[in-house]
């Protein structure tokens, strides 16, 4: 008899310090519950804010491609003559060929 009384006490102590940890790990898992909340909540504001400004940037870009076009076709079409679209290739060559004169 003395070694089912043993045993129920041992039973019962283990169960009350099982539920003890369970209570303790609840009220952990709460407080990460409520902290992951908080980071998402703040991860939705970051998302909201980032596709603000790509939406920015996109137009930017779009503005500075026109801008950039505009510029290439009348800044060599119309205002220089049809030879100075050579410069760019001729211009290196000829300092290539002055530096080695220089040289000699």
């Amino acid at each position: 008899m003395n070694v089912l009384i043993a045993a129920a006490i041992a039973a019962v102590v283990f169960l009350v310090r099982l539920f003890v940890q369970l209570r303790t790990t609840v009220a952990e898992a709460e407080k990460t519950l409520v902290e992951v909340r908080v980071l998402a909540e703040n991860l939705n504001e970051l998302d909201l804010e980032v596709k603000d400004r790509v939406e920015e940037l996109g137009a930017m870009l779009g503005t500075s491609r026109k801008a950039g076009v505009g510029l290439s076709e009348g800044g060599s079409s119309k205002l220089l003559p049809t030879s100075a679209k050579f410069l760019p290739f001729v211009l290196p060559v000829a300092r290539f060929v002055l530096r080695k004169m220089k040289k000699k």
